[in-house]
């Protein structure tokens, strides 16, 4: 069984799928390990639209034209409710920080699964709620494609690159 560590570590930006459809019980699984994500207060502002239908992709990719997005079999559309998200007493909005955990497990979990995801957040946020018929209370804030990698290349790429322990992690003081 693999660490946690390990799993972190194993994960990587996929931009190259294969046709394979991905199972419905991997699918729910991995959308469970979102749904049970902390959010703050446990306001849980986010719905998670997922996209399999071809025409929908293909107005979605429109939305960020890459070729291999075309490649994926699957489209997770996070959106923001900020009329529930928690804001701080400062005013600060917490939706977006709770959209990055809950899109974080899910990467996790469909690594855990043989799966692979990129998370994407350069695309035309107006063309995603046009595409997507969106009320303006919702907001796309990412994009995670979602599929069986069709090879590990990307593995020694970037994500691997990190900060020393000691540049980051400060003990008690800066």
């Amino acid at each position: 069984m693999q660490t946690f560590l390990e799993l972190a570590k194993a994960r990587y930006s996929v931009r190259n799928y294969l046709t394979k459809h991905v199972e419905e019980e991997k699918l729910n699984y991995i959308l469970e390990c979102g749904r049970i994500a902390p959010s703050a207060a446990n306001y849980q502002p986010w719905i998670i639209n997922v996209v399999r239908d071809p025409d929908l992709r293909k107005k979605l990719i429109d939305t960020y034209n890459r070729e291999w997005l075309n490649q994926a079999p699957v489209i997770l559309v996070f959106l923001g409710d900020h009329r529930q998200g928690w804001k701080r007493s400062d005013g600060k909005d917490h939706t977006d920080i709770d959209i990055a955990i809950i899109a974080d497990h899910i990467t996790l979990a469909a690594a855990e699964q043989g799966l692979g995801t990129c998370w994407i957040c350069n695309f035309d946020a107006a063309g995603c709620s046009r595409a997507l018929n969106l009320p303006d209370h919702l907001e796309p804030i990412a994009y995670l494609s979602l599929g069986y990698p069709a090879d590990s290349t990307d593995q020694t790429s970037r994500h691997l690159k990190r900060k020393p322990f000691e540049e980051i992690i400060k003990f008690d003081q800066i």
